[in-house]
């Protein structure tokens, strides 16, 4: 049996520039981080007591005799991919799916983690990051970026760049104390509505072709926020977040609504100094940056909303019960 853990990631700058019909032509650049809300996989192979073959239990139960016929796109391509057999796999998240937290994405890291393992195989983060975005870019042919597979593979606080000749991770430098300032200014809030991320980044992929000035800036904050965190003043991250969030409604319709408007609107009239919805766009999380001394004073406008304490992690995808077993074909 194998049980993998990983973490969930919120994009802060950048998003829409790690889209392949951007970033190949003009590169690109995110900054982002995973943090302490995580996906489960479990996965073992099937005694061959019933008179189905594999099993896998998410929002849903498959049984199935024919792995052709399982439903769920990622967990029928990912079994073909690595020939897995009489399989039985469950799934549990910290957090609902469909948010903006890149969860689709930290499930496929966090399956193909725990098949490899099953195999008895260990890959690298790159890798692991590498086989998710082929999953679900190519295999599943779902539209979208290619950030959210490499931050739950890596873990941590990083600046992800991407060119025609791939993508490099490098870690944010920053101190302990301005992590901690900036991870107590961050307030994360639940709107309540979901959305198929994929169907908006359909829009966004189509939208970008004529958006190339607006995502080039998008891509130039996140240098300007990693200043902020080096030694600015850390407000200049809320600002910065503000001006970032601006930018991105202007790309696509379908990132924002009346609903998600009007709360981000209470929030910063409440106090908080920037702040974006979390993903694609469309629902999910708001994040907001809030001066301590404002705080309260944001929590309590914002107070028909859930707000999710959270801290930043470092890890990344991780194997956290492994007991090999003996497998014939």
């Amino acid at each position: 049996m194998i049980i993998t853990k990983t973490p969930f990631r919120m994009s802060f700058f950048g998003g829409g520039t790690d889209f392949p019909e951007y970033y190949m032509e003009h590169g690109g650049a995110v900054l982002s981080t995973t943090f302490d809300k995580y996906c489960y996989v479990n996965a073992r192979h099937l005694p061959r007591f019933f008179d189905y073959s594999s099993e896998f239990a998410y929002s849903t139960i498959e049984r199935v005799t024919d792995l052709g016929s399982v439903k769920h796109p990622a967990i029928r391509n990912a079994v073909r991919m690595l020939d897995m057999r009489e399989i039985r796999l469950s799934y549990e998240a910290d957090l609902p799916a469909r948010t903006g937290l890149g969860t689709s994405s930290s499930f496929a890291v966090g399956m193909l983690n725990a098949f490899y393992s099953l195999k008895g195989r260990m890959k690298s983060k790159r890798q692991l990051a590498d086989d998710a975005i082929y999953l679900e870019r190519v295999l599943c042919a779902e539209s979208g970026g290619v950030q959210d597979q490499i931050a739950a593979a890596f873990g941590g606080f990083n600046r992800i760049e991407f060119s025609a000749g791939g993508y490099s991770v490098a870690p944010v430098v920053i101190d302990n104390e301005t992590k901690r300032r900036l991870n107590s200014s961050l307030l994360l809030l639940f709107t309540g509505f979901s959305r198929f991320s994929s169907d908006i980044q359909a829009d966004t992929q189509k939208a970008i072709k004529g958006k190339a000035s607006e995502l080039k800036e998008m891509a130039s904050l996140v240098y300007e926020a990693e200043k902020a965190l080096a030694g600015r003043s850390l407000d200049d991250f809320g600002r910065l977040l503000d001006y970032a969030w601006k930018l991105k409604r202007g790309i696509s319709g379908g990132i924002s609504n009346d609903s998600i408007d009007g709360l981000y609107c209470k929030a910063v009239k409440a106090g908080a100094l920037g702040g974006k919805l979390l993903g694609a766009g469309g629902g999910g999380f708001l994040l907001f940056y809030v001066e301590p001394q404002r705080r309260k004073s944001v929590v309590d406008a914002m107070s028909s909303l859930l707000q999710v304490p959270f801290s930043f992690e470092n890890a990344g995808t991780q194997v956290i019960y492994y007991d090999a077993e003996d497998y014939e074909k």
